[in-house]
C-alpha cells in the first residue's frame, strides 16, 4: 500500500442510527457494535441533525417513518448543508418502490427493507464506508495537492520579484552603463520575467478561491469608474497594435454594485487585455447597460461588454474556455488561468460571465452582476 494514502485501520467508524422505535435502536446498536463500530443515537429527526453537528458521523442509519420529520426530509437537510463533508446515508424503510426512489432524489445512497436482515445490514454498512473513506481520501489528496501548489507559487513570487527589480534597476542605469547590445536582451529578460510573474500570481488566485482563503472585501462601487480607469491604462497598448479601445456608456445606466473593487479590476482587466492580444486589426470596444431581472420588474443586471474583432472563438473552445488550464486552440492562447479565475470572481459576486463568439466575427464577453439591494 502506498504509505502516502491515509488508511482509516485506526480509526472506529461512528455511526449514527435514527429511528422513533427504542427497540430497533438498540437493536441495530447491538448488531453494530459486535462489529467494532461506534453508535450514536437519535430518537427523531431534530435530534440526528443536532449528534451530526456535535459528533460528525462517518455513516446515518436512518428510519424512513418518524413522527414530526421524517427520514426524507432529515436527507435533504443533510445534504443541503454546505458545511457538513459527505456522510453516507442508509435508508431503513417499510415501503416499497416508491419510496426508494423519493429517498434517492433527497440524496440517500442505499436502502434497506425492514425485515432487517443482519447480513444484509452489515453488507451495506461496510460497503458504504468502504465509500466514505474513498471520498475521505480523495478528498485528503486534493488539499495537499492545492496546499502545495499554493505554497508553491507563494514561494516562487520571492525571487520572480527580486529579480523583477533587478532588472528595473539595470534598465535605469542603476548598475552604470549597460554594454552595447544588452539593452534588448534586458528588455527580453525583464518581459519574460513579468509574464511569468503574472501567471504565478494569477495561479495563487485560482488556488485561494479553490480552497477557500479567498476573503472578498465588498462595498458600493462604480463599475464605470473602473471601465474608465482600465480603459487609459490600456489604451497605449491597444494603440501599439493600431486598435482602437472605445468606451460606450448612457447617462441613463446606473452602473453601480455592490462587489470587490480590486478583484472586479482584475477581470476588466483580463477581459479587455485578452481582446487587445487577440486582435490584429479593427477596435475592442466596452459597453455598460442594465438588463430587467426576469420575473422581478424592480431589480436589474448591471452588464459590462467586451466585444473585440479578432478571429472569433471555436464552438469546441468556448465549451472549455473557462475551465482551468484549458487555454483553447489558438497559438497566442497562455496559461488558460485567467478566464478561470474571472468566472471564479464574477460567481463569487453572484453574477455571470458568457462568451458569444464566431470563427471570423470576433468574439463578445459579458458580465451580469446584480444590482444593488
Amino acid at each position: 500500500m502506498n504509505p502516502s494514502v491515509p488508511t482509516h485501520s485506526s480509526k472506529t467508524d461512528r455511526i449514527l442510527i435514527v429511528d422513533d422505535s427504542t427497540d430497533n435502536l438498540f437493536l441495530v446498536q447491538t448488531i453494530l457494535e459486535e462489529e467494532g463500530y461506534k453508535c450514536i443515537l437519535a430518537e427523531d429527526g431534530w435530534a440526528a441533525l443536532e449528534q451530526i453537528q456535535k459528533f460528525l458521523p462517518d455513516l446515518v442509519l436512518l428510519d424512513v417513518m418518524m413522527p414530526g420529520m421524517d427520514g426524507f426530509e432529515v436527507t435533504k437537510r443533510i445534504r443541503e448543508n454546505p458545511q457538513l463533508p459527505f456522510i453516507p446515508i442508509l435508508l431503513i424503510t417499510a415501503h416499497g418502490q416508491t419510496s426508494v426512489a423519493q429517498g434517492l432524489d433527497t440524496g440517500a445512497d442505499d436502502f434497506l427493507r425492514k425485515p432487517l436482515d443482519v447480513d444484509e445490514l452489515l453488507a451495506r454498512v461496510r460497503s458504504l464506508l468502504r465509500l466514505k473513506h474513498s471520498v475521505d481520501e480523495r478528498d485528503q489528496i486534493a488539499r495537499q495537492r492545492e496546499d502545495f501548489v499554493s505554497r508553491l507559487t507563494h514561494d516562487l513570487r520571492t525571487p520572480l520579484v527580486a529579480a523583477d527589480r533587478m532588472l528595473m534597476l539595470f534598465q535605469q542605469g542603476a548598475f552604470g552603463e549597460v554594454p552595447s547590445g544588452m539593452d534588448e536582451a534586458i528588455v527580453t529578460m525583464a518581459q519574460s520575467n513579468s509574464n511569468l510573474l503574472v501567471m504565478v500570481n494569477t495561479l495563487l488566485e485560482v488556488y485561494r478561491f479553490e480552497a477557500g482563503r479567498k476573503n472578498l472585501c465588498f462595498s458600493l462601487i462604480d463599475l464605470k469608474e473602473i471601465v474608465e480607469e482600465v480603459a487609459k491604462e490600456l489604451s497605449p497598448l491597444a494603440t501599439s497594435k493600431g486598435l482602437e479601445l472605445k468606451y460606450q456608456n448612457t447617462q441613463q445606466v446606473n452602473s453601480k454594485v455592490i462587489g470587490d473593487r480590486l478583484e472586479l479590476r482584475r477581470v476588466l482587466t483580463n477581459l479587455v487585455g485578452n481582446s487587445i492580444k487577440f486582435s490584429d486589426q479593427g477596435s475592442v470596444e466596452v459597453r455598460l447597460s442594465n438588463t430587467p431581472v426576469e420575473g422581478k420588474p424592480d431589480d436589474y443586471w448591471v452588464v459590462l461588454q467586451v466585444q473585440d474583432t479578432g478571429p472569433g472563438i471555436s464552438p469546441e473552445d468556448q465549451k472549455i474556455i473557462f475551465e482551468r488550464f484549458r487555454p483553447g486552440s489558438h497559438k497566442r492562447s497562455g496559461s488558460g488561468l485567467g478566464l478561470h479565475l474571472s468566472k471564479r470572481i464574477i460567481e463569487a459576486h453572484d453574477g455571470t460571465l458568457e462568451v458569444d463568439s464566431e470563427l471570423g466575427q470576433g468574439s463578445l464577453f459579458s458580465v451580469s452582476l446584480p444590482s444593488p439591494d
